[in-house]
């Protein structure tokens, strides 16, 4: 019978013995000063000692039943195992100073944003992370399911403190390096970028060539693209935003093709906000695949059974030790 339990605590049977011990001291000093509130004829020596000998067993039943509670068993009852949906998404957003271009109303970084914020609220069940990139890469969130955060989050992708440059590489190394050891049964990266890798360690290719190892897709959006575009520079002595045309031809095409290809994801061009809009929502419909999560064990907790019937039995014997007995001068 004591193999089905598993015990929290087995220890603490200790404590229930030294209470044991300090209840037989108490019993036997109060037992040599009384005797049985009985008729006359069972106040005989037999009874006494039958009686006593009763109580002392019912005691000593009672304090080993709640010694045995305070170890805490509980009976095994199964796995609550749960086959859900679980996907990891990071993006990787290009913060160099070109995203400040124009052609997307107000800029391609808010415009980026704004997707991206959409593409969160229409997937809850995902973790999402954020990594940016200009020269230097930077983990902005590890994935996470808190939507709240991750909105948090978006509002701090800004252009400025990570450089210039565009150092894709470095970056999608990074979110695979985070990716590697996720639990996540569908693992996948959207970069978003507007430039060509000219910062970094290591390669686009190389990247690319890692995420085909480890199993993990990269979706490769190129912003922009116009060939008008304009990007601030500043403003002039009247206060007004002063611009430089900025080639959509600066952008590296077919190495965000490749990247894609390599890896078994996909690449898209988002030339306005509205086919931004639509390459998320096509990003959004990833095939899922099903993990089964191990839960916990589920357990029936048994303990106050044993510790409610060793509390009344020791309540049963304590009240006619202390009740049916009177000292005997």
């Amino acid at each position: 019978m004591l193999d089905s339990y598993v015990f929290q605590n087995k220890y603490l049977f200790i404590a229930g013995l030294v209470g044991l011990l300090f209840w037989i001291l108490d019993f036997f000093s109060v037992m040599r000063k009384g005797e049985l509130i009985l008729p006359p004829k069972y106040r005989t020596q037999n009874v006494f000692s039958i009686m006593r000998g009763i109580l002392l067993v019912l005691g000593v039943i009672s304090w080993l039943l709640i010694s045995f509670a305070l170890m805490g068993p509980k009976t095994p009852m199964g796995k609550s195992n749960v086959k859900k949906e679980i996907n990891d998404i990071y993006f990787v957003v290009d913060v160099s100073r070109s995203m400040l271009a124009e052609d997307f109303p107000p800029n391609r970084l808010e415009a980026a944003k704004e997707q991206i914020r959409k593409f969160v609220e229409l997937s809850p069940v995902d973790r999402i992370g954020i990594i940016m990139f200009g020269d230097k890469v930077f983990t902005l969130i590890p994935v996470t399911t808190d939507l709240k955060l991750v909105e948090q989050s978006i509002e701090q992708i800004k252009i400025g403190f990570l450089g210039s440059g565009t150092n894709i590489g470095d970056a999608l190394g990074l979110a695979l390096a985070r990716s590697e050891t996720s639990i996540a049964a569908n693992k996948s990266i959207v970069l978003l970028t507007d430039g060509s890798a000219n910062a970094g360690l290591m390669s686009p290719m190389q990247a690319a060539e890692k995420a085909k190892e480890l199993g993990i897709k990269i979706y490769t959006i190129g912003i922009g693209g116009d060939p008008n575009a304009k990007l601030p520079v500043g403003r002039d002595a009247y206060g007004r935003k002063r611009y430089q045309n900025m080639p959509g031809q600066s952008m590296d095409f077919e190495t965000l093709r490749k990247i894609a290809q390599e890896s078994g994801g996909k690449d898209f061009v988002a030339s306005d906000n509205d086919s931004l809009n639509e390459v998320l929502s096509e990003i959004n419909k990833l095939e899922r695949k099903g993990l089964e999560i191990k839960g916990r064990i589920i357990y029936k907790e048994d303990y106050y059974k044993y510790l409610m019937a060793g509390f009344f039995l020791l309540v049963f014997v304590e009240s006619v030790r202390r009740i049916g007995y009177r000292e005997v001068a």
